[in-house]
């Protein structure tokens, strides 16, 4: 978490630069949660609609979206401790992804599923914004409450 916040002082990150955080939840379970801090270019509401690829957005956080691999959560925290050049909220993203399993495929991508993924990462995403002291929880509620969006520009 020292790098994430050491990061967030540092002028011109590079691109792609690597996770500043991450949960080592064991190769047993083919589970990684990575934080780092997000370029606007990293969020999925781009414009296009990636339902067809499953990918399905949700109303949490800044921005939060799923499918049967991956969780992703995206939101701004304002923090003494991640105090930015530019005085605007850290942009703090956290993944989850599940490595292929060994025997069989993915499981469905169902909303049980997607909704599932996102209950962990939520919950470690709130773990890790309130060691940050970001204000308001970074907008996270105690528990998630799923509520699909839609994707920018569709009706």
């Amino acid at each position: 978490m020292n790098e994430l916040i050491q990061d967030r002082v540092r002028k011109g990150r590079p691109p792609g630069h690597r996770p500043m955080c991450e949960v080592d939840a064991g190769s047993r379970l083919g589970i990684d949660i990575r934080f780092r801090l997000y370029e606007k270019d990293d969020l999925y509401d781009d414009g296009r609609n990636w339902t067809a690829q499953g990918r399905h957005l949700y109303a949490l956080g800044r921005e939060a979206s799923s499918d049967n691999k991956t969780a992703y959560l995206f939101v701004g925290c304002t923090s003494p401790r991640l105090e930015g050049p530019d005085g605007r909220p850290a942009p703090v993203q956290s993944v989850l992804e599940f490595q292929k399993p060994f025997k069989g495929a993915y499981p469905p991508n169902t909303p049980a599923n997607r909704e599932a993924y996102l209950t962990v990462l939520h919950s470690v995403t709130l773990a890790v914004v309130k060691e940050l002291g970001c204000e308001n929880n970074a907008g996270l509620t105690e528990e998630p409450v799923f509520k699909k969006r839609k994707w920018r520009g569709e009706r």
